[in-house]
């Protein structure tokens, strides 16, 4: 198993910047790729970003150019680094975790954390 906790998000103004974070524990050698997905009210879960052990990441369209995932394997944490903030990606944000165990691939979720963009 691995638990997923998240930090970072809040109350920003459009144009503004946040960071989130999320720690890994656990059965953490397990663990393939890291990211973070969003799900606005109405909306499907959609993926933000990630990055796999190689360090390959990929994005949503919707957020290149302004956010930026990082991950610290030393210390088991992800980061999102989001600059230039719309009021679209007023979203709950869940860090994500996947990787391969006995029985096939498991993606693991955190709890989420609101993040909300408004003047």
């Amino acid at each position: 198993q691995v638990q997923l906790v998240e930090s970072g998000g809040g109350l920003v103004q459009p144009g503004g910047s946040l960071r989130l974070s999320c720690v890994a524990s656990g059965s953490i050698f397990s663990i393939i790729t890291m990211g973070w997905y969003r799900q606005a009210p109405g909306k499907q879960r959609e993926l933000v970003a990630r990055v796999t052990q190689a360090g390959t990441t990929n994005y949503a369209d919707s957020v290149k150019g302004r956010f930026t995932i990082s991950r610290d394997t030393a210390k088991n944490t992800v980061y999102l680094q989001m600059n230039i903030l719309k009021p679209e990606d007023t979203a709950v944000y869940y860090c994500n975790a996947g990787g391969i165990v006995r029985t096939g691939w498991q993606d693991y979720w955190g709890q989420g954390t609101q993040v909300t963009v408004s003047s």
